[in-house]
């Protein structure tokens, strides 16, 4: 079946999606990064397509052209990922999310029926999160923005139209010396070439009509996430990197203990960026075993 490139929601809003892969493909529903878009992510959208996965990724209310929906919350993801999974014709998929993806990809997890297992790469935890220190051993950049996104959108908005006149130019090769604060030498390694040109359009398409997104998925992040994680009962996957600056390893261990049952991957002298790259083949061949077995 076709899949418009734009999908109208039930609610009357509209939702930018990107599908790739065989049409007989198992969707993997992948929840971008904070600021993220549905872009083509070379080497993700390779390592799917080799298991036979069908990839699914949309703009977040606010991003791209996706309409914005104001005060949402995380948990607000799953009705969109119904809607998406209709439109594509799918009763079961698998789920993933990246960094500030994660949360969403663990609503589904927790929340929407078709989801069979999960996948959770530098995702971050709640902020409320008993016995974690949220901030600590965050890069400056991410320090600044979370409290500013503690005093409201009157707070953030500001702050985020800043960054934005940043991003919306930014260039493989200025993304390290950009996001200094927040990037280990091993992220810095990875930004080049293929993936640091991807890097790059997703924050051009994220920012390319304003903030809206940004600003929603971090007031999102600072207040109830509507689901708790013992809901999760599905296969969990979670994968860290000690040297993260923008999700610190603390968060994945965190999330760890929350999850006993989880298969958890934390990994030594990985960054933010380079599990991303470095790890997706091991990440989605232990997920797509996962889902055959469970």
């Amino acid at each position: 079946m076709t899949v418009p490139e734009h999908l109208e929601l039930p609610d009357g809003r509209r939702l930018d999606i990107r599908v790739s892969g065989p049409e007989d493909g198992l969707p993997f529903i992948f929840h971008q990064g904070t600021p993220g878009a549905a872009i083509e992510w070379h080497a993700l959208e390779r390592a799917a397509h080799d298991r036979g996965l069908r990839l699914v990724t949309t703009s977040r209310p606010g991003y791209g052209e996706s309409s914005r929906h104001a005060g949402r919350a995380v948990v607000d993801v799953v009705a969109d990922t119904k809607a998406v999974l209709a439109a594509v014709g799918a009763e079961r998929c698998v789920v993933g999310g990246w960094s500030g993806g994660g949360p969403h990809a663990l609503a589904c997890a927790a929340k929407l029926d078709e989801a069979t297992a999960v996948l959770l790469i530098a995702g971050v935890a709640p902020y409320d999160a008993e016995g974690l220190d949220f901030l600590a051993d965050m890069g400056e950049d991410n320090l600044t923005e979370f409290a500013a996104a503690l005093e409201g959108e009157e707070g953030l908005r500001p702050f985020l139209e800043l960054m934005r006149d940043h991003l919306k130019e930014i260039s493989a090769d200025s993304i390290a010396e950009s996001l200094g604060s927040l990037l280990p030498d091993v992220d810095v390694a990875v930004i080049t070439d293929e993936y640091g040109e991807d890097l790059a359009s997703s924050f051009h398409e994220a920012v390319r009509i304003g903030v809206d997104g940004w600003l929603d998925d971090d007031l999102a992040f600072v207040k109830a996430w509507g689901f708790d994680l013992s809901e999760v009962s599905i296969p969990t996957m979670i994968w860290q990197g000690s040297d993260d600056l923008m999700v610190p390893f603390a968060h994945g261990q965190w999330l760890a203990s929350q999850m006993p049952h989880a298969s958890v991957h934390l990994e030594t002298g990985e960054g933010h960026l380079s599990i991303s790259v470095g790890a997706i083949d091991r990440m989605l061949d232990e997920l797509v075993e996962t889902h055959h077995s469970s």
